[in-house]
């Protein structure tokens, strides 16, 4: 979450819900205080914080609240940044509900990433200047708040010219797509990749970033409402093959393949029969790398999978890869993202939403209103 100054977010809070009548006479009656004391109180701060706050982890939809946060001061070697656009991503939801391995202890504001616009900067601060673009890398929690301040290594600039639902957006998703392509096979020009949950953002991600390098993507999708549709669009994003989950209940999935490589890498993000598919198409020695479980259902692996194929399977999970050493190779990586949808081949469904209307964006984002693009507030 974002520094907060000297005061807790608990501080904070209480502050912003006393009256102001009380505050004055607070003051009016604190004994006289040192010169210095009063010259601490005049440095920098910045505007008050408009904030998505929750006292307690649980439902999201009944536990955030809209409050506003005091000014926070700025120090030498801090920068305030007046946030542009946030994503609400399900690892946001699941941190809320205190179901995430790794969370800020309430009360805590939410959001993990975002694009900002540098409002003010320390005295110290040499590699910022107010109106550069920012990314918050490594992402921290505390992003879905108007302004925010951190120290300045914290802070990492991008070109103005991206997108700015793309710069919001750029980490949790693209990145773990491509460093998910890059990590654990050596994939060459010609060959496939196959995956479940082909309509996610990292889905569609995955396939373009396959393309860009010549690879051929292998897709599967859920057999539900509107499954033709979806896969009109992700045969337009660049998918090889796009099959539903009941075209493959056939003995041998590979005779579908046509001129497509048996793939050598498979991505699993919902478990249970959906990552038996992904199995059924790799080939000898292939390698699955699982990074959900939408369904909550377990991988079931069969023992001549194992025996005969010698298949391995494999996690990946992008929080305790960016507390990695292998991190420090993130900046090219994001440019790269950036670089690619700034030229469009890198794009994917999003939503942007007035940040007075984060409750309508959230119960999207839940799924109450069915499925819906990536929710993006725009502060």
């Amino acid at each position: 979450m974002a520094r907060l100054g000297l005061l807790s977010l608990k501080s904070l809070l209480r502050v912003a819900a006393t009256p102001s009548s009380q505050l004055c006479r607070s003051f009016l009656h604190r004994p006289r205080v040192a010169t210095s004391t009063i010259r601490a109180f005049s440095a920098a701060m910045s505007p008050p914080s408009k904030a998505i706050v929750y006292d307690q982890q649980g439902p999201p939809d009944s536990v955030t609240r809209v409050t506003e946060l005091p000014p926070v001061e700025i120090k030498d070697n801090d920068v305030c940044v007046r946030m542009l656009a946030a994503p609400i991503n399900p690892s946001d939801i699941n941190r809320i509900e205190g179901v995430y391995p790794v969370r800020p202890p309430p009360p805590a504001v939410g959001g993990y990433e975002g694009v900002g616009e540098v409002h003010a900067i320390g005295a110290a601060v040499k590699s910022l200047s107010p109106g550069d673009w920012v990314i918050a890398f490594p992402p921290t929690s505390g992003t879905w708040q108007t302004y925010v301040v951190k120290e300045q290594s914290l802070w990492y600039k991008i070109d103005k010219n991206t997108p700015m639902e793309y710069a919001a957006t750029v980490i949790v998703n693209p990145l773990t797509a491509r460093r998910m392509l890059e990590d654990f096979v050596v994939l060459k020009s010609g060959e496939s990749i196959v995956q479940n949950g082909a309509t996610s953002i990292v889905g569609q991600c995955l396939i373009q970033l396959a393309q860009v390098q010549g690879i051929h993507s292998i897709n599967i999708l859920r057999d539900r409402p509107g499954s033709d549709e979806a896969k009109e669009k992700l045969i337009k994003l660049g998918a090889d093959e796009v099959f539903t989950e009941s075209q493959l209940e056939v003995k041998n999935v590979k005779t579908l393949l046509g001129s497509v490589p048996e793939p050598a890498l498979g991505f699993n993000c919902v478990g249970g029969n959906a990552a038996s598919l992904v199995l059924k198409f790799l080939r000898q020695g292939g390698t699955m790398v699982t990074y959900g479980g939408m369904s909550k259902k377990p991988v079931t692996v069969s023992t001549s999978s194992f025996i005969f194929k010698d298949l391995s399977l494999r996690g990946f999970w992008l929080q305790k890869w960016l507390s990695s050493d292998k991190a420090e190779q993130c900046h090219g990586m994001i440019d790269y993202l950036l670089g690619l949808a700034r030229d469009g081949k890198l794009t994917y469904e999003m939503e942007l939403v007035p940040f007075d209307d984060f409750h309508t964006a959230l119960d999207k984002a839940l799924g109450k209103q069915g499925s819906q693009p990536k929710q993006v507030i725009k502060f």
